[in-house]
């Protein structure tokens, strides 16, 4: 009888998989930009569907106040922009004062376009920072896995 031989197996590491992870992660990160560019047209036309009718400007107003803390930015129907504070509201029309020269100025409810008040920053521009940083993080912590797979 003859003696049997064992010969060693012996695997050799597969070079392809850090080639795969690697491919993984690009089409990962290539997802997930497109879908961050998707969300930010979504978020900005939810600020524009804000009413332009004569009820909505005079219900925003008339939630704004009146006095130095009624801070509002007011976009008229002809493109004009003023900034100031409500000093009075009326049935008709309302006076907005400069907050530097407290100027007043009488303007029709019908002639605004827009009413923005300026309490604090807006909740898109709140979401647009927190989106960004969040990807910036997630960018950083692909990018460096990235370098490690090498």
């Amino acid at each position: 009888m003859a003696a049997l031989a064992i010969e060693p197996t012996v695997y050799a590491a597969n070079r392809n998989g850090n080639h795969n992870m690697r491919t993984y992660l690009i089409c990962l990160l290539a997802t997930v930009l497109f879908v961050a560019s998707l969300s930010v047209p979504v978020v900005a036309q939810q600020n524009n569907s804000e009413g332009t009718t004569l009820d909505k400007v005079k219900a925003k107003v008339a939630k704004l106040g009146t006095g130095e803390k009624a801070k509002a930015t007011l976009i008229l129907k002809d493109g004009t922009k003023l900034k100031g504070y409500i000093g009075q509201a009326g049935s008709d029309d309302f006076v907005v004062r400069d907050r530097t020269t407290d100027s007043p100025t009488t303007i029709r409810y019908s002639d605004v376009a827009k009413v923005e008040s300026n309490k604090g920053h807006s909740t898109a521009r709140n979401l647009g920072i927190g989106i960004g940083i969040g990807a910036g993080a997630f960018l950083g912590i692909l990018l460096i896995a990235i370098a490690h797979l090498d």
